[in-house]
């Protein structure tokens, strides 16, 4: 089960804090497993592996936060969950805190766009709700935490809406709702992550995704521009559709696609825990 550490020691371990982002719960016990600290959940990567449909709003609360309780079962990795936009207004705000609270994850992103909200980085037009809108559902998440350091992190995608000047602003202004950290999406170029690293003291995260709008770099690039959490979205399941379409274009040819050692069919088991239960079959049954 997921392991409640407050944002602010998981930052004293380890600093930039490196959180691939997990879309089921076998992804989770691979990232428990390599070594990391700390894991992400995000809504890309739940609703393409779950229901093969992009990230456009197209699944409820209640589809994502069974996902999420599911992944938290599986690992005892701190998480930071997407939250998107709340799902609704600041009630839903609220309820969605407070069911990601119960299931023990540190930190909780809240975004500003409208309903239905659309991934940061794909190539597809998006809006934000006016500033005092997302204030209102930054300042009901803070303020209904049972656990005071559970962690708020506040996400603007102004910077594609309303300009670079604008989401600096937005960040400002959630930061004095009380959001704990703050996520800036989709900054264009080094002297823009520049920019935002200077303007903010709190911690800031950044999406290291590839092929997406924001220069990618190393985790000691983006420390010396200055943020503390480095998001990888898509690199696992970049990967895995890779590693998939060629294995499955040679299977299709009647070969197996050589694609260099191959983990042991016990490696397999073992990080779906096969020991631990027939342990128990072997005990009890």
């Amino acid at each position: 089960m997921t392991c409640f550490t407050p944002l602010a020691d998981l930052l004293a371990r380890e600093k930039p804090l490196l959180l691939p982002v997990a879309h089921d719960a076998l992804s989770a016990r691979m990232i428990e497993r390599a070594g990391f600290a700390a894991a992400a959940i995000g809504g890309f990567g739940i609703i393409g592996c779950r229901t093969g449909l992009p990230d456009l709003g197209l699944a409820s609360f209640g589809e994502i936060s069974t996902a999420v309780r599911d992944i938290a079962a599986a690992t005892g990795l701190p998480l930071i969950v997407d939250g998107d936009d709340g799902y609704g207004d600041v009630k839903n705000v609220v309820r969605t805190l407070r069911t990601y609270e119960e299931m023990g994850i540190s930190a909780l992103v809240l975004e500003d766009q409208v309903s239905p909200k659309k991934c940061g980085h794909a190539a597809v037009t998006r809006e934000v709700v006016p500033v005092t809108v997302a204030e209102k559902k930054i300042a009901a998440a803070v303020a209904a935490r049972r656990r005071p350091d559970l962690a708020i992190i506040a996400r603007t995608d102004a910077r594609l809406v309303e300009g670079l000047d604008a989401a600096i602003d937005r960040g400002h202004r959630y930061i004095a709702q009380g959001a704990d950290a703050l996520f800036v999406e989709a900054p264009t170029s080094v002297e823009e992550l520049e920019r935002i690293g200077r303007s903010f003291t709190v911690p800031l995260i950044v999406n290291a995704a590839e092929g997406g709008r924001t220069p990618v770099l190393t985790p000691e690039q983006y420390r010396e521009l200055g943020f503390s959490i480095i998001l990888y979205p898509a690199t696992l399941l970049l990967r895995m559709v890779g590693l998939f379409e060629r294995t499955l274009a040679a299977l299709r040819r009647g070969e197996f696609a050589d694609e260099g050692p191959l983990p042991a069919f016990q490696t397999l088991t073992s990080i779906m825990d096969m020991d631990a239960w027939m342990e128990i079959d072997r005990r009890h049954a």
